[in-house]
């Protein structure tokens, strides 16, 4: 079975430095770097950046740049159209590891109709500088989304649900993220595209515990090595429709189902008085709730516990499985996004997958508008 992330195929040479930071700029390199801070699972590719490269959770850039010699990225794109031609008519030998057996593989799958196109616009909400936010309640398209479900069952997210930029199932094989046209209204934003497996809402102005029993249906394998391994799976707590009263809080004592599908203690996370809406209910910098010593991924939430009783607001506990992140250094230009001749893996989107969007750790409070499309391909079986 095709597997989107193996550590034999992972990078481990750190790229480039100047190149990085030519192509990049320095402000967004430090943005990125800051969007990692804790992050306890393997590391995450720049889907937007020609090549292979990824950041580590120390904020470290390993693999490489196909560019940044000399030119920047917004140089590049005067002379993309071409290079693409050139690539589509050019016999291609590599292996991308991502279920196709070649690239020539993948564009001769895309030139049998096994392409699909998702557009999307979201109009983003005001935000914090620093804090993250989350696009699944704006519109409008895909429309704005629907709330999980009341505790203990919650909602498993799935393709079907009012929200999800979804992609029909393949009749046989993998389905494959190969591409992208995106702009942001604001200059370096970036968006992580991720797979929105879980949530449930948390009964608010109550410091009692509230059990937790439904778990998602993708990425639940305890096996490190399997596709749906549970590793970096991310929990986070979401404010609602509603921001919350003034009131301060911590979450705590809060539980789940770690990697192993043991139960661990998630560390006390600070909330946010009167916590505006659509952001995440965490400190500054953070866009993904730390997990226990030692864990890399979260199966399921168990529990949910507010140290305070907030009277009024929403919150829903989420969990997420990253795919990439997407950067913007440039503002209101269709970025051509290459994932498949430019990386060694297309990031696999699962059957049913409900793909969604966060803004980690927004550079500015400026409500920002996403527009654009995302490509995939299905590989054979």
């Amino acid at each position: 079975m095709p597997r989107q992330y193996r550590p034999k195929h992972q990078p481990i040479r750190p790229a480039h430095a100047q190149q990085v930071e030519t192509w990049l700029g320095r402000e967004k390199i430090e943005h990125l770097q800051q969007c990692m801070r804790g992050w306890y699972g393997r590391p995450i590719c720049l889907l937007d950046v020609p090549g292979s490269l990824w950041i580590t959770a120390d904020g470290d850039f390993v693999g490489h740049v196909n560019g940044g010699q000399f030119a920047s990225a917004l140089d590049y794109f005067e002379t993309r159209l071409k290079r693409v031609w050139n690539a589509l008519s050019t016999p291609q030998y590599g292996y991308c590891n991502a279920g196709f057996a070649s690239i020539s593989d993948a564009l001769s799958r895309a030139s049998q109709g096994y392409s699909q196109r998702r557009p999307f616009n979201k109009i983003g909400p005001t935000g914090v500088v620093g804090v993250t936010s989350s696009l699944w309640r704006v519109g409008p398209q895909p429309a704005a989304g629907v709330a999980p479900g009341a505790a203990p069952g919650g909602t498993a997210f799935s393709s079907s649900t009012t929200g999800a930029l979804a992609f029909a199932n393949p009749a046989s094989g993998t389905n494959h993220l190969v591409g992208a046209d995106a702009s942001a209204s604001v200059i370096n934003n970036s968006l992580l595209v991720y797979d929105l497996i879980f949530g449930v809402v948390k009964t608010m102005a109550s410091t009692a515990t509230e059990a937790v029993t439904g778990v998602p249906t993708r990425y639940q394998s305890t096996t490190a090595t399997d596709a749906d391994y549970i590793g970096d799976n991310f929990g986070f707590i979401q404010v609602g429709g509603t921001a919350l009263a003034a009131t301060a809080h911590n979450w705590t004592t809060c539980l789940y189902a770690d990697q192993d599908n043991a139960s661990s203690t998630l560390p006390s996370l600070t909330g946010n008085s009167g916590a505006i809406v659509d952001r995440l209910d965490h400190p500054a910098q953070q866009w993904f709730a730390p997990l226990a010593s030692g864990d890399v991924g979260i199966k399921a939430w168990t529990q949910m516990q507010c140290s305070a009783s907030v009277a009024t607001g929403v919150i829903w506990f989420m969990i997420g499985h990253p795919l990439g992140f997407m950067s913007f250094p440039v503002i209101n230009s269709m970025l051509p996004f290459d994932w498949l001749t430019n990386r060694d893996q297309a990031p696999r989107v699962f059957d049913s997958a409900c793909i969604a969007f966060l803004e980690p750790l927004k550079p500015a409070t400026t409500a920002t508008t996403y527009t654009g499309r995302l490509v995939t391909t299905s590989a054979a079986a």
